[in-house]
């Protein structure tokens, strides 16, 4: 019998263990690096700490693998941050359900949903990967797996995170699109083997119906890694963002030649096709690494969306605007 790589990390593989200046550019075209050394991006601003703890593991050596999961358990662990993680923002009942997806550079993958009382979902989502015969675990199932692999079972529920639902609840006013309110963090890196590798983590759309699942989650299109190409995540509303398959798309179209930056435009330019009439209302974000080492973005509305980037040039990191659909 042929042994795959699948069954041999699913005999038990262990998980390793697990306020920076920021230079804020702005630029009409995304920034095109040579060749492929190592570098990390991520989804708005606070990407920059994740991205420091990424960078850090990459110049010690690790894979890409390890960079992108320990550098979104950064942003996974701030309680600043109020749409990922630990004082993550609420559904309409009051529940703090997160959601995560990894995927590595030989096209393994692993995801997780409707997760509570877990404070770093993506290292869950790892664990689905290499431990388990399974791309995506759920709701109480995906808890009962997280607690037999070692993790704790904690209180992630803020004093903050109940003061703003019922303040939502007060208002009854549907929330507003600001990075604030259903943004996550997607992040993309590559080790210096020249291997990429992506993750993607949030507490999902504030005030949500119970049970619902953005896009975050799904390998396809929150988050699509193929190493002979490249890889791609997004941010925003997950509903218009699966209805194109929006980082698979990206993957597809750099595949056919499109830069990355044309690759994000275009998957823009098809959520505005499904949505005619109300696509200046989504907030909607993508980035994308190319195998060679270029990148690209590109967003809905104007200003709004930005990516932080970490490389040589940049080692304590960039934000970067991108274009975007509206200008």
């Amino acid at each position: 019998m042929k042994i795959s790589r699948r069954m041999l990390l699913a005999l038990g593989l262990t998980l390793p263990a697990s306020g920076l200046p920021v230079k804020i550019l702005s630029q009409n075209a995304s920034p095109t690096i040579n060749g492929s050394e190592m570098k990390v991006i991520s989804t708005w601003p606070f990407g920059i700490s994740a991205n420091a703890r990424a960078w850090e593991l990459l110049n010690n050596g690790a894979s890409a693998l390890d960079a992108v999961e320990q550098g979104v358990r950064v942003t996974e662990a701030d309680p600043t941050v109020t749409s990922v993680g630990y004082n993550g923002s609420l559904d309409r009942d009051g529940r703090l359900t997160l959601d995560a997806c990894i995927m590595d550079h030989s096209g393994m993958c692993g995801s997780v949903a409707g997760l509570e009382h877990i404070k770093h979902p993506i290292s869950v989502a790892r664990a689905i990967m290499e431990k388990t015969p399974h791309v995506m675990l759920v709701g109480s199932g995906a808890l009962d797996f997280a607690i037999s692999q070692g993790f704790p079972k904690e209180n992630i529920i803020t004093d903050d995170a109940i003061a703003r639902w019922k303040a939502w609840q007060q208002s009854q006013k549907t929330p507003p699109i600001t990075p604030e309110n259903h943004d996550t963090i997607g992040m993309l890196a590559i080790d210096a083997q020249g291997n990429l590798s992506g993750a993607c983590t949030t507490s999902g759309l504030s005030y949500k119906l119970p049970g619902r699942v953005g896009d975050s989650p799904l390998i396809g299109p929150g988050l699509y890694v193929d190493n002979d190409i490249g890889a791609a995540t997004a941010t925003g509303v997950g509903e218009a963002i699966i209805r194109v398959v929006g980082s698979f798309l990206i993957v597809e179209l750099m595949r056919q030649g499109m830069s990355p930056h044309d690759a994000c435009k275009e998957a823009v330019k098809r959520i505005v096709k499904v949505h005619p009439n109300t696509h200046p209302q989504l907030q909607i974000g993508f980035i994308a690494l190319r195998k060679d080492g270029k990148i690209g973005a590109y967003g809905m509305r104007k200003e709004e969306f930005s990516y932080s980037l970490t490389n040589t040039k940049y080692p304590q990191g960039t934000v970067i605007k991108p274009d975007s659909w509206l200008n």
